[in-house]
């Protein structure tokens, strides 16, 4: 019964140092070494400053930006339709709402008023991933459709032709992933840095 004992304690000492703490600085080591930047969250950093991630939707509200997705990102409630603080995009939490929650379609119609209200004078359909979630809540990718549709505020707002607008949205249009998965897509985010940047 000892022996059977001091075998469990000595093997259970063992798996913990190599499972718990040799393989875990292992494959942290190797991260860094050969995918530091993914490894340390995609942050977009300008001038020593954290910017936010590649990875993180982050809520914009001004007229002379691009919007993203509903995001959960930020000190505001869940889904809200315009939330303000994007320097806040660690604090982040799913918040999908599922078809049959009536707080759903109260979200989208306030999302719909709050594009309205904006570019009271586009009369397209908006895209569905305006006004909804991702299944994360925490998309930085709008597709390009989405992003088509707010060119013209965000010309008129910056004083710029539509289409030095729109050659940005082709710059900035990711491709399918492997050239079959997925659709095109627009990062948010490095879209409206570029904006600020370049126009």
């Amino acid at each position: 019964m000892i022996k059977d004992l001091k075998t469990g304690v000595l093997l259970l000492a063992t798996l913990t140092v190599l499972t718990g703490g040799l393989y875990p600085l292992l494959v942290t080591g190797v991260a860094q070494l050969a995918f530091s930047h993914r490894a340390n969250g995609s942050l977009i950093v300008n001038n020593g400053q954290v910017l936010g991630s590649e990875l993180i939707g982050q809520p914009f509200d001004g007229p002379q930006y691009f919007w993203g997705r509903l995001s959960a990102t930020g000190t505001d409630a869940p889904n809200a339709p315009n939330a303000s603080d994007a320097a806040l995009q660690t604090a982040s939490s799913g918040s999908n709402y599922g078809p049959s929650n009536p707080a759903l379609l109260h979200v989208v119609q306030a999302r719909v008023d709050a594009l309205h209200a904006a570019d009271p004078g586009n009369s397209s359909p908006i895209p569905v991933d305006l006004v909804t979630a991702s299944g994360s809540g925490l998309d930085p990718h709008i597709s390009v459709a989405a992003a088509l549709y707010q060119v013209p505020r965000v010309a008129r707002e910056r004083g710029i032709s539509e289409e030095r607008v729109r050659q940005l949205v082709d710059r900035y249009t990711q491709g399918r992933q492997l050239g079959i998965l997925g659709e095109p897509r627009v990062n948010v985010l490095e879209l409206n840095l570029a904006l600020d940047e370049h126009l």
